[in-house]
């Protein structure tokens, strides 16, 4: 196929952290705009699969941005709780919703729509088939033809071609999660349950107002807000399983559902556990539900590591591609932030014409996103270390201020820092 007309700038991938490159660069360097070229395989709204939620830090990203989260289709939760066998820590941000939950494809056909507004050139249905740098800058074959440009950027997620191609021998850490979409239910509860032996469990399913009374082991969820309320369980981790499952409310084509799923860093993967699938299913049965009626999603996470190669001359990687939370392998605040340090890196490369990104690296670790995620990475590898079911029960119920007070210093708040 025939070499298009070179463009200054290249991104693969039309996510969250592609988009946000661009808008940055619309931003700051609006004259980059006309000749820079997003191309994205599949057509907006295209199903992605993630949980959808934004924390605080993404929304301020946002705003800087000039942009109003609020215009997705969402839902709001009022508090999110950080549970070791259904008791623990419980954080809630007074007059505003501590965790905005939106669908993928409805965000990013709605960045995607922001993007075209400031006129940045977005291709869909193009599929790339390798990217390789040569001594003019870079070239991108796809199957629409060979694009070619000074700078490329690597925006196609934790199995993306740019990051094959590029950097082939690079490690890969690689985290698992599956994720279940379920209709709304009413709130239940156990009279007994024993997580040491999951198979000896009595249940009784009650509505929100008919609840007893919370007993060891469960998670409170008869406050008459639990509906709006997310739920993070630690109670895998003796198990071998470096994560948590999850359940918070979400909507589909504005009809209220919750969101399941498991996640494991995988740091332990040369171990014997249990299957991610059992230990859902089993979570999922403690609240009255049957995870073999429902679809089973799973996807890869390949998560930040402070080693991690993040460019090659000509060529960036931003967002799950450089590498997602270690910790909770939360991925869009990141990739968002991912955008505004690569669009910085990139003007200061046109500005100085010097496309080696040598400093990349390290515009990446001195930034309050580089920071954040190398603490994550840190805390990650220690917390899912403790495997002693009795530490990690004394972590999140005894300890609890002193995770507050670390997750407060060096886990949340970055995008504040992000200038």
């Amino acid at each position: 196929m025939p070499k298009t007309n070179p463009y200054d700038l290249i991104i693969v991938g039309a996510g969250p952290a592609g988009l946000s490159t661009a808008l940055h660069l619309a931003q700051i360097a609006p004259e980059l705009i006309s000749r820079t070229l997003i191309l994205e395989k599949a057509h907006h709204p295209r199903a992605k699969l993630c949980a959808g939620g934004l924390v605080a830090d993404a929304e301020i990203i946002l705003e800087r941005l000039g942009l109003d989260s609020s215009e997705v289709p969402h839902v709001d939760v009022k508090a999110a709780h950080f549970d070791f066998a259904g008791k623990g820590l419980m954080i809630s941000m007074p007059r505003k919703h501590t965790l905005r939950i939106i669908r993928r494809d409805e965000f990013d056909a709605w960045l995607a729509g922001k993007a075209r507004e400031k006129r940045i050139e977005i291709r869909e249905g193009v599929t790339v088939r390798s990217v390789y740098v040569t001594n003019e800058g870079v070239e991108v074959e796809t199957d629409a033809g060979t694009f070619s440009a000074q700078v490329v950027v690597g925006a196609d997620g934790s199995n993306g071609v740019t990051r094959r191609c590029v950097l082939p021998d690079a490690p890969i850490h690689t985290a698992r999660a599956l994720e279940v979409i379920t209709p709304a239910q009413p709130v239940i509860a156990r009279e007994r349950s024993d997580r040491s032996n999951p198979h000896l469990v009595t249940e009784k399913i009650a509505s929100a107002e008919a609840c007893p009374e919370p007993v060891e082991g469960n998670t409170p969820r008869n406050d008459g807000h639990a509906s709006s309320h997310a739920y993070f369980d630690f109670f895998c981790v003796p198990d071998g399983i470096a994560g948590y499952t999850w359940d918070f409310p979400t909507q589909i084509k504005g009809q209220p559902m919750r969101c399941w799923g498991i996640y494991d860093m995988n740091i332990f993967a040369d171990e014997k556990r249990p299957p991610l699938k059992e230990t859902l299913a089993q979570e999922m049965a403690r609240r009255g539900l049957d995870l073999a009626e429902a679809e089973v999603n799973a996807h890869p996470i390949r998560w930040f590591s402070p080693f991690n190669a993040f460019a090659v001359p000509g060529v960036l990687l931003v967002g799950d591609a450089a590498g997602a939370d270690p910790l909770l392998g939360e991925g869009i605040s990141m990739a968002l932030g991912y955008g505004q340090v690569a669009a910085r890196a990139i003007r200061s490369a046109f500005t100085r014409d010097d496309f080696s990104f040598s400093d990349y690296h390290w515009r990446i670790l001195r930034s309050p996103l580089g920071q954040t995620l190398t603490a994550r990475w840190f805390f990650g590898h220690i917390l899912y270390a403790l495997r002693w079911r009795r530490l990690q029960s004394a972590l999140w119920r005894s300890l609890n201020p002193l995770i507050f007070v670390l997750a407060w210093l060096f886990v949340l708040n970055w995008g504040k820092r992000m200038r």
